[in-house]
């Protein structure tokens, strides 16, 4: 059912306002329906004031513009890819849910515990819920690391644990096996040193300003830097779903290849983190339609997401996995609701600062 691929997306002022209204009426019902849409379907059921005629010549110019085409069985028409872009470019009006679901949401957050793993679950189930689609959500991962806090405490013998405690509210710790035994009250000195000199920095900060210290402090600064990095660098392989069950009903996902598709994007935490770094670096929410000619395994698949963090410090990704014909104004509401719940939750568990 897509358009060819010689076609480009039209400019919108080459589409008519009845025209307009013909393509939202079309995806509105196909959306409803997953049937085609015919003409005298539309003349019975909408007062535009005009001929069976009149839109049957408005559908055959959309189908021209490769915004709507038709299955071979049937005279009525079906959306294309592309214009299922320009709906969702230039024909949806409000994408806010209504105050009453928007405090449903908040109080459902409201009761579960102040923990991420829980936030997430809940971030699933109610876009999963709202959107009647699958839903899925990547851990938050640390961008920058920022030193806070450290101690160094005498164990027994040579071993001192390193403790090491991030403004992002990470706590690090490490046995260390020292060549001699050190007195508690000089590991506090030392300690005291690292906390005047590193507080406030980053990783690379950390590295720069480690020289002026005294030789073991400059090592465990050292070993601090190592621990943020490592946390800076590591991939939030958790994904968390929902929904999977009711968006394998779609008459879409009937056929077993389809179906295969959607579980893949759902399944492979891979492909998520993929699609991640291929947005673009803001948190508005992105409308992904049929892999937009780069993913060949999300052809028939729609994706809805935004991301959702603190600032530059942690970030993940949150949104709707379904098929093209999708409810696309309620579920953008959703996802842009859910994400901005999220990023106020994280404001409050790391701080903004």
């Amino acid at each position: 059912m897509s358009a060819p691929l010689t076609h480009e997306q039209p400019a919108p002022e080459s589409i008519s306002e009845r025209q307009r209204e013909v393509l939202r009426i079309v995806i509105q019902e196909f959306v409803q329906t997953a049937q085609p849409v015919g003409s005298a379907g539309i003349v019975g059921r909408y007062d535009l004031g005009v001929s069976p005629a009149t839109i049957r010549n408005d559908l055959a110019a959309l189908e021209r513009m490769g915004l709507l085409t038709h299955p071979h069985t049937s005279a009525g028409r079906v959306p294309t890819d592309l214009g299922y872009r320009f709906f969702v470019h230039y024909l949806l009006s409000s994408l806010d849910l209504t105050a009453e679901e928007q405090a449903l949401i908040r109080r459902q957050f409201g009761l579960v515990p102040a923990d991420v793993d829980q936030w997430l679950r809940t971030s699933t189930a109610v876009l999963a819920r709202t959107s009647q689609s699958a839903a899925v959500a990547t851990a938050p991962r640390t961008i920058r690391c920022t030193f806070k806090h450290m101690e160094l405490v005498h164990i027994q013998g040579t071993k001192v644990l390193l403790v090491l405690v991030l403004q992002e509210g990470a706590v690090k710790q490490q046995l260390l096996d020292l060549d001699q035994p050190m007195e508690q009250n000089e590991l506090s000195r030392i300690s005291n040193e690292l906390n005047d000199q590193l507080a406030g920095l980053d990783s690379g900060g950390v590295l720069t300003r480690s020289p002026s210290l005294s030789p073991f402090a400059r090592q465990v600064a050292e070993l601090a830097a190592g621990a943020m990095r490592r946390i800076e660098q590591h991939e939030g392989g958790l994904v968390f779903r929902d929904g999977l069950a009711e968006v394998l009903s779609e008459p879409e996902f009937a056929e077993s290849e389809s179906a295969r598709r959607i579980v893949r994007v759902l399944e492979e935490p891979g492909l998520i983190e993929q699609i991640a770094e291929d947005l673009p670096g803001s948190d508005a929410v992105h409308v992904m339609i049929s892999g937009d000619g780069r993913y060949a395994e999300l052809r028939d698949v729609s994706l809805v997401l935004s991301r959702y963090g603190v600032n530059d410090r942690v970030s993940g990704l949150l949104g709707v996995v379904g098929p093209v014909r999708m409810r696309y104004g309620r579920t953008i509401g959703a996802v842009r609701f859910v994400a901005d719940i999220m990023s106020e939750k994280l404001e409050e568990l790391y701080g903004g600062g």
